[in-house]
């Protein structure tokens, strides 16, 4: 049997100290990994006949790199900014000018957090916003994409 070629490709973006996940402050990331999320990615994407692109920087301008780049080449972006989430008017820039559909993905519920964190610069632009529902919000918002992008193959109600 042959692999089926992927329908489209969405991108994931992890920004600042997500590379440290497993082991930084476990109580609220849990002990998952960036590499366990990577792999959750590529297998919920290629549950939807997509492929998962997986990106992470510390930088912000290497995140808005990777953002310009999957301009007309990707289905949809999925993005934990981390703390450039309340901070970087120039990703939210990016982002609108990618043209993209976006989600938005916390792994902690940011609005149970400190009072800054209750903001971000994204929300208004992305097509969804997943808080609170640790790594499995980025298999949400992959799948949300592939709807969104009529890829998905038909659920059973």
């Amino acid at each position: 049997m042959t692999a089926q070629t992927p329908r489209g490709t969405v991108l994931v973006i992890n920004g600042p100290n997500l590379n440290l996940l497993g082991t930084r402050e476990p109580e609220k990331y849990g002990t998952h990994t960036l590499a366990d999320i990577e792999r959750l990615c590529a297998e919920a994407a290629a549950g939807q006949g997509l492929a998962a692109e997986c990106f992470q920087s510390n930088h912000e301008g290497a995140i808005i790199d990777a953002i310009h780049a999957a301009r007309g080449k990707v289905l949809g972006l999925v993005l934990n900014a981390g703390a450039y989430t309340h901070t970087s008017v120039a990703i939210r820039d990016a982002i609108a000018a990618a043209e993209l559909p976006l989600v938005e993905v916390h792994i902690t519920n940011v609005h149970a957090r400190e009072p800054f964190r209750h903001h971000s610069y994204l929300s208004d632009i992305a097509k969804a916003v997943i808080a609170g529902a640790g790594v499995l919000g980025y298999r949400f918002a992959i799948e949300y994409l592939a709807d969104l992008t009529e890829t998905r193959k038909p659920v059973a109600l």
